[in-house]
């Protein structure tokens, strides 16, 4: 059965895809038929506070509570807003009234004891900045990505357990798996958004400088995690797009500066890679705004023309789409620092795999790697 756009949402909460839920909510199918509905505006005020956006979590939060004032979770989160503005006295009332409705709430207990022993001003700052005010938001439950991720361990763990019993061979047996491991991926919790760079996303002086894209502080925190968000799906390409676009906007220099760094954990890319993750860009995309993929990696297809040798470098233009010799989609300049091995043969179809960059103003290719199949006749 399909899920609706607010279903949807929840699960893309509890995925920690904040950017994704917020998405599908403020852009769904028939937005009118939540207009009276308190888990919509609740789950999108939630999105927009694990964001840090706190001034669009307030105006939903408010909706939400036009619709229902008894809610729990609804006064803890608006609480959190509270201490956020340094309003503590605000933030006590709404948990005092949290516990009224319900005695026992775990989350209203520990966030009025840690304003008893840690209220002042500079405390709260602290929290901030180390992101521990995050324990008092209200909780979205158990990441079920988590949980896959858990069980496709622990279910290969016992596969490799048995082909190394069976084979003594562990290389050749994790390599069957095709299944990336848990920890595949680098830890950039270090490269989260603090609050302060969170309150300045953008530049306030623009002058001096010429800025492709400029954003709003809602669009860069949206787009910063984005770039986050793909490259722990193994996305790299999706997440150097927002890179890009982080850095050719008006956001300031520190979240340019850790943008910069997530990129620095990028793997080179593969053929494989590409299709398995679907994370290949087409040439009608590059096209349209070449800016926004310089450094990303494609795999395009097509015949070449105009090859020339140089030493060991290797020149052409690859006429994207043309494989076929039906349609061409583009024309690249295609650059080997080294001449691939064997040669390319312009009489059969070729596929590239290349990175993005600009020669003289024009889309080209930087060839890393060529696919070309044995038989001529194929």
């Amino acid at each position: 059965m399909a899920r609706s756009d607010l279903e949807k949402a929840h699960l893309l909460l509890q995925k920690r895809r904040f950017s994704q839920a917020l998405s599908i909510l403020e852009s769904g199918r028939n937005p009118e038929i939540y207009r009276e509905s308190f888990d919509y505006f609740l789950t999108a005020g939630l999105a927009c506070l694990y964001l840090g956006d706190t001034g669009n979590a307030g105006v939903y939060f408010q909706r939400a509570r036009h619709i229902r004032m008894t809610d729990t979770t609804l006064l803890c989160a608006q609480a959190v807003l509270f201490l956020h503005r340094g309003e503590t006295d605000r933030a006590i009332e709404y948990y005092v009234d949290a516990l009224d409705y319900d005695p026992n709430n775990k989350l209203a207990l520990r966030a009025m004891e840690f304003i008893r022993s840690h209220g002042s001003y500079e405390e709260l700052c602290h929290a901030f900045d180390t992101g521990e005010i995050k324990k008092y938001y209200p909780p979205l439950g158990v990441n079920p990505d988590t949980i896959k991720r858990i069980v496709l361990s622990a279910f290969a763990g016992v596969v490799l357990a048995l082909m190394i019993f069976n084979f003594g061979k562990f290389s050749n047996a994790a390599r069957k798996l095709h299944l990336p491991a848990a920890n595949a991926r680098a830890d950039l919790s270090e490269l989260f958004l603090s609050v302060d760079e969170m309150g300045n996303a953008h530049k306030k002086d623009l002058s001096g400088g010429t800025y492709k894209y400029i954003l709003s502080d809602a669009q860069i925190k949206k787009s910063y995690d984005m770039a986050m968000t793909y490259f722990q799906d193994y996305k790299e390409n999706a997440s150097l797009v927002e890179i890009n676009r982080l850095l050719n906007s008006n956001a300031s220099d520190a979240i340019k500066a850790k943008a910069e760094m997530i990129s620095t954990y990028f793997k080179e890319p593969t053929f494989d890679s590409l299709s398995t993750f679907g994370d290949n860009i087409s040439y009608a995309d590059v096209a349209k705004e070449p800016d926004l993929y310089l450094g990303c990696s494609v795999a395009w297809s097509g015949r070449i023309s105009n090859s020339v040798s140089e030493g060991k470098s290797f020149r052409c233009d690859l006429l994207v789409g043309y494989e076929n010799m039906e349609r061409v989609e583009g024309f690249v300049p295609l650059i080997f620092a080294e001449s691939p091995q064997p040669p390319i043969d312009g009489e059969r179809p070729i596929k590239v795999l290349g990175k993005i960059k600009v020669e003289n103003g024009k889309i080209a290719l930087e060839g890393k790697a060529v696919y070309q199949p044995v038989n001529r006749e194929n």
